[in-house]
């Protein structure tokens, strides 16, 4: 991933909604949910939706699959993996370390929910 592409996946994951709707569609795996689902389940009109919806398609991290008259959703997990991977190259030094690894106690203790 280069750092342009980067820049653009955590711009668009830096909005609360979006973000809110990054992570219901990771829960929702690679099955995804229907467009009016989504907007269900966070309490977001149709437009509201389809604003953030093309902001994260834009940004390389959601698929959307036509099912007849409606679109399904999914997190592009591919995407995900790779800004991880982006965000975490040469971490501690390029030492695998314990500190470096995402279920690290103190990293977990500075989380909000």
């Amino acid at each position: 991933m280069e750092i342009k592409d980067a820049t653009l996946a955590l711009a668009a994951l830096g909005q609360a909604t979006r973000l809110s709707i990054f992570r219901l569609l990771v829960e929702a795996g690679p099955d995804g949910l229907m467009a009016g689902d989504i907007a269900q389940a966070l309490s977001l009109p149709g437009a509201t939706l389809s604003f953030h919806l093309k902001e994260l398609g834009g940004a390389g991290l959601i698929q959307g699959e036509s099912r007849g008259r409606y679109i399904c959703y999914r997190a592009d997990f591919g995407a995900m993996t790779d800004l991880i991977a982006f965000l975490t190259r040469n971490c501690c030094g390029g030492k695998a370390i314990a500190a470096c690894a995402p279920n690290n106690t103190k990293a977990s203790k500075r989380r909000t929910p």
